[in-house]
């Protein structure tokens, strides 16, 4: 996911290790997917269709 972010918008991506299962994409602080709501994780083409918007 970060090498595709990093490929499509030039994005400086940080992961940041979670414990019990979390999974969220955050961008300047704006929560733009939640596993824990959405119930699944995410596709990168999803997360970079959520970045252009």
């Amino acid at each position: 996911m970060a090498a595709y972010l990093k490929e499509q918008f030039g994005a400086e991506v940080e992961l940041v290790k979670g414990s019990g299962g979390v999974f969220d994409v955050e961008v300047d602080g704006t929560r733009i997917f939640s596993k824990y709501h959405e119930g699944r994780f995410p596709e990168p083409e999803e997360i970079a269709t959520r970045l252009r918007r």
